[in-house]
């Protein structure tokens, strides 16, 4: 159903057309249509842009009371709309909904144009930037008008006519670009399925593992068995299967299913979209789109970037070799007693081998683990107990809230005091109308100057168990399980005036610091216990076993690092790419990238590849990948920090709360950093 001029005039009962009546102004999810969306979003531009032409109206000199904090309010009904539809659109939409958000792109992409391209507008908000050493605003405010102005001048308030008229057109072909990859990548999801009627293939998966694959197949009207994907070029089922065949069929349609020959081949949309980049950063004056990009990073400068990847490189290499060869003595000494043909180390051996290693070093394995791993567990006995003991926080289940799927849970997140201040949902499990990854996000953003509480929510992609068994979890899955929680602290915890400040709304390489940190709880001996309980028996997870899983946290490290920093390397090569540089052939290019890094293994494959890289080509981390690695680096001061100051204490989580946590971008992050680490106060 398309949703263009069917729906652009009003709908009876519209949600959005006034704030939520809900504890927290959650959003009234159980009163969406599909056909609200188009008229609420129509009429949020045009109220925002009627509010934007109040400021410019104003006779009166501009002042931050009359320019920049009515810019800072304007438009709450297209962000409550917009909201709510980028939830859906990710984590439960529909054929319609998708239609909408393409139709939508370059619209949207047109509004926040007309406002940060506006003359008059951007004249107001510099006439009182200018004036900032005179204005005795307090240390927030200060920061907003600075961030505000630079924001301006950053996406073009200060290029001339002609120059502003090319980058709407950019801008536009770029919104349309990235919502199409966006989209494709969902159908991608749903419809790139391994398939086999010989159960024989799948020898290795438990019998759980079996029957949701049997579900899945039974549910497309298909005979034996069928495996999603995830959103990685390694899938999980392969620390599992036994069959090197499978292994490999797994992995190829894993790493060839957005390129050649493909339905959905998306190599000249990814061309096209760095190219337009490039163009654009060459607009606004910037070398490349990751200088224009960095600029307000921690690190600063491409340059800083490359040579920080190029030194992660060498170091990943150096331990990636060592255990390619473990593995390799490994396959060759099981060939040799088997009376097998010897084979050499592929990219799809590694995880099955990297798992028996393991197994074999510190007598353990993700089949020994995960009876201990049950979801609910890891999150309200693990997850959440965590930050009680850091931050006396409580949660309290809420089922009278509408979620937007059956399967998300809605906590109310109380302070010490009992005082409720957020609420937190929980989306675990995969399904074909989710987006792969995992992520944190708003439904409401914090605000003083608003009177509104955080309102947040995780979503994860865990597979969901055929129905009668448990959610049983891998140590992968319950780092991310923290790592997202991480992210939901920054949110929950906001004390910002203003929403644009405010939580996660920091530097790109900032913000996966307290997400990474977070997992560091996860295999803490003072929390792994009261969580890792054997589903069927409630007895805790064995000290020997506990102790085993803290031994061999540094193992297969190199592999780890190598795939990761390979993604970044393809992410920055694709963003340092000059204006005039021709549409790229994106295997040349990953391979020409590799081959300079000295990563062109043939054991190793990027975490992700170009072709569906959601990461860089429709989320924000383009030239930002790189964060991960770098967050890791504080993440590690962090460590030791709180190891020297007694570890998991309320008063040590209190000063990463109150300096950290709760500032989002009201100062600057590395002097919050720094602040930090000299704390707390005795």
């Amino acid at each position: 159903m398309s949703l263009t001029q069917e729906h652009a005039t009003p709908v009876p009962n519209n949600p959005f057309l006034s704030p939520s009546t809900l504890p927290f102004a959650a959003p009234p999810f159980d009163q969406m249509r599909e056909e609200h969306f188009l008229p609420a979003i129509e009429a949020g531009m045009a109220e925002q842009r009627a509010e934007i032409d109040a400021i410019t109206a104003n006779p009166e000199p501009a002042t931050f009371a009359n320019t920049i904090v009515p810019l800072e309010t304007s438009g709450r009904l297209l962000a409550r709309v917009m909201i709510a539809f980028s939830c859906l659109t990710g984590a439960h939409t529909t054929p319609a909904l998708q239609d909408l958000s393409t139709q939508l792109a370059p619209r949207l992409a047109a509004h926040h144009d007309a406002i940060s391209l506006d003359s008059a507008l951007f004249a107001r908000v510099d006439a009182v930037y200018q004036q900032r050493t005179a204005l005795s605003l307090d240390a927030e405010s200060l920061r907003l008008l600075e961030t505000t102005w630079d924001g301006f001048v950053h996406h073009g308030a200060a290029l001339d006519e002609a120059g502003k008229q090319r980058l709407r057109a950019i801008n536009e072909e770029l919104s349309t670009l990235c919502t199409r990859f966006a989209n494709m990548l969902l159908d991608l999801g749903r419809e790139t399925l391994f398939r086999t009627e010989d159960v024989a293939d799948l020898d290795g998966l438990s019998a759980a593992q079996l029957a949701a694959a049997q579900e899945l197949a039974q549910s497309r009207g298909w005979q034996g068995w069928a495996l999603t994907l995830t959103n990685t070029t390694q899938q999980p089922v392969l620390e599992s299967l036994k069959r090197r065949s499978t292994r490999q069929a797994i992995f190829e349609l894993s790493w060839n299913r957005a390129s050649a020959g493909s339905t959905f081949d998306s190599r000249e949309r990814i061309a096209r979209i760095a190219q337009l980049r490039a163009e654009s950063a060459t607009l606004l004056g910037f070398a490349s789109y990751a200088a224009w990009k960095l600029h307000d990073q921690m690190a600063k400068t491409a340059e800083n970037v490359s040579s920080f990847l190029a030194g992660l490189a060498e170091k990943a290499r150096g331990w990636l070799v060592a255990e390619a060869a473990d593995l390799q003595a490994m396959i060759d000494a099981e060939c040799a007693a088997n009376g097998t043909p010897r084979f050499e180390l592929a990219a799809w051996d590694w995880p099955y081998y990297a798992e028996r290693l393991r197994s074999e070093r510190y007598a353990l394995d993700e089949s020994l683990l995960k009876p201990y791993f049950e979801l609910n567990n890891v999150v309200e006995r693990g997850v959440f107990l965590a930050a009680t003991r850091l931050y006396g926080i409580t949660f309290q289940l809420r089922t009278d809230l509408p979620v937007y799927h059956p399967s998300v849970r809605v906590y109310e997140v109380r302070n010490p005091s009992g005082e409720a201040f957020a609420l937190f949902y929980s989306d675990p499990f995969k399904r074909p109308s989710k987006r792969g990854g995992a992520w944190m996000s708003s439904l409401v953003y914090q605000t003083r100057l608003l009177g509104m509480k955080p309102v947040i929510y995780n979503v994860e992609n865990i597979e969901e168990p055929a129905e009668g068994h448990p959610a049983l979890l891998t140590l992968d899955e319950v780092r991310t399980l923290f790592h997202e929680f991480g992210h939901a602290l920054h949110g929950l915890f906001s004390d910002a005036n203003y929403a644009s400040l405010a939580g996660t709304a920091v530097p790109r390489d900032f913000v996966e610091f307290p997400s990474q940190f977070n997992e560091y709880w996860a295999t803490h001996p003072e929390i792994l216990p009261h969580y890792a309980r054997h589903h069927q028996t409630g007895d805790p997870i064995p000290h020997e076993l506990a102790e085993r899983l803290r031994r061999a946290k540094d193992f297969n490290r190199g592999y780890r690092l190598s795939e990761v920093v390979a993604a970044s390397i393809i992410d920055m090569r694709w963003h340092t790419l000059p204006h005039g540089a021709p549409l790229q052939d994106a295997d040349a290019l990953e391979a020409a990238a590799l081959d300079a890094a000295r990563l062109d293994l043939p054991y190793l494959r990027p975490r992700y590849r170009s072709t569906y890289f959601a990461h860089i080509f429709y989320l924000s981390y383009a030239a930002g990948y790189y964060a991960y690695q770098w967050a890791e680096t504080l993440e590690n001061e962090a460590i030791a920090w709180f190891e020297s100051h007694g570890g998991i204490t309320r008063q040590n989580g209190d000063w990463l709360r109150s300096t950290i946590l709760s500032r989002g971008n009201t100062a600057d992050l590395a002097t919050q950093f720094s602040t930090w680490l000299a704390g707390p106060p005795a």
